[in-house]
């Protein structure tokens, strides 16, 4: 074995400051001198390695084998050097055990992932793929493996792939791809499915890679075109459910107006005529919610804007002497709350109409409708005419009139507070935050 004087001692020191174990053989493949790494990786002392071939640390290619027979895996450069005594082989071995099992870890974790994983370079050539890739698209690991990575998506979107692909490249962080967008996987026989991806940056000594985890959602597809279905024939149903309601609701109140014209006592013909607005008033409900796109919610503001046009008609109203302002906020209601709502606005206004301006007098109704921040509601209808009556008792008073709007009130977990001011009044109802079904 070349001793250690034989060597200057800048290559001396060098050698045995260096991470890996260091094998110089002459031209028999004989150990002429290793370094302390050397002797610690395989469990041998100098001397024992003195004169030995090579091969009995490195048995086969990428593999040593230490003095107890175990055998590790390895990576192994060779390269000559030129001596005093002739030309020497240079073995440089690390020890990459930690390394294969590091990788037996990763590839477990990929072969276990529910979904496909692919991994590229920074070329978008495919460098990993996992069983449930091959699975997925049809293609064996070996037809995947440096092939650029747009052979898994359709042709008309290779271009737009190719950009996409570049520019997150230069901004590499986790996150998902192509959001907001349908993503769409192409399999070996030229299938197209529906596919979700969420893209993450992997760096390595060597280069920097981007992994894809892809996610096969078409049977989550079918379920939601089969929901929207269902959803769609439910609208519809509910739709003519509405329509039905309505077109119910106006033979009704037409009837009522048939009675009422053959009815002599103005006071029995009154009582007809506003069961008539009421009924009325339930029906605009219906048609809002038919006419609508959101069949859960009704918009109120527009709801009162219809009800007041079919009251001024009703009541014979000079639009020119009454004037209606219907502003605030957009209050969306459930039909569980508008119904009451519109039967408790319906009495107030035709209250206003009939009562609030007399002689065929001018004035102005006010309505302003207010979101409150604990979910409530909050409508005001207020007019300038000439107020209520001092013997009228809004809380207590017997009018079937006042007695439906207390009910309603009630029925809504609401409240109402009414002010007598002059001129004209103002009426208040708080609608509490509806409950979710």
């Amino acid at each position: 074995m070349v001793s250690i004087p034989d060597l200057a001692p800048a290559f001396r020191g060098f050698l045995e400051a260096a991470p890996d174990a260091i094998i110089m053989a002459g031209r028999t493949g004989r150990i002429v001198f290793v370094n302390s790494l050397t002797a610690e990786m395989f469990g041998y002392t100098r001397e024992e390695l003195r004169g030995q071939r090579v091969e009995l640390l490195v048995p086969r290619d990428l593999w040593g084998r230490r003095k107890s027979g175990e055998e590790f895996p390895i990576q192994i450069s060779r390269s000559p050097i030129e001596t005093e005594r002739g030309t020497l082989t240079t073995s440089i071995i690390r020890d990459v055990t930690a390394l294969r099992q590091a990788e037996s870890r990763f590839r477990g974790l990929l072969e276990a992932a529910p979904d496909g994983i692919v991994v590229v370079d920074s070329t978008g050539r495919i460098v990993i793929v996992n069983s449930q890739t091959e699975r997925m698209f049809g293609y064996a690991r070996q037809q995947l493996i440096g092939e650029p990575i747009e052979i898994l998506v359709p042709d008309r979107f290779r271009d737009v792939h190719i950009a996409d692909r570049d520019a997150y490249l230069g901004d590499p962080r986790t996150r998902p791809m192509g959001a907001g967008r349908a993503l769409t996987g192409r399999k070996r026989d030229g299938t197209e499915f529906p596919i979700e991806i969420s893209l993450s940056p992997l760096r390595t000594e060597s280069e920097n890679l981007v992994m894809s985890i892809v996610r096969d959602i078409s049977e989550r597809r079918r379920a939601e075109e089969l929901l929207q279905a269902s959803l769609r024939e439910k609208e519809a149903l509910l739709k003519e459910i509405h329509h039905r309601v309505k077109n119910n609701l106006q033979v009704t109140s037409s009837l009522l107006r048939l009675q009422a014209g053959t009815i002599e006592d103005a006071r029995v013909r009154e009582v007809f005529e506003q069961t008539q607005s009421r009924i009325r008033s339930m029906a605009l409900v219906h048609e809002k919610l038919y006419q609508s796109s959101n069949l859960a919610q009704i918009d109120f503001g527009d709801y009162i804007r219809s009800l007041a046009a079919l009251l001024f008609q009703s009541c014979g109203v000079d639009e020119n002497h009454i004037r209606l302002d219907v502003g605030g906020d957009d209050v969306l209601l459930t039909i569980e709350t508008a119904v009451p709502c519109g039967l408790i606005v319906n009495e107030v206004l035709s209250n206003a109409l009939k009562h609030a301006f007399p002689g065929n007098g001018y004035g102005r109704i006010h309505v302003h409708l207010t979101n409150l921040e604990d979910g409530g509601r909050e409508l005001t209808i207020r007019d300038d005419g000439v107020g209520l009556p001092d013997e009228l008792d809004v809380e207590q008073g017997e009018t079937l009139g006042l007695r439906l709007v207390r009910a309603l009130v009630q029925q809504i977990n609401g409240r109402i507070a009414v002010e007598r001011r002059a001129p004209g009044a103002k009426f208040t109802i708080t609608v509490p935050a509806e409950r979710s079904r």
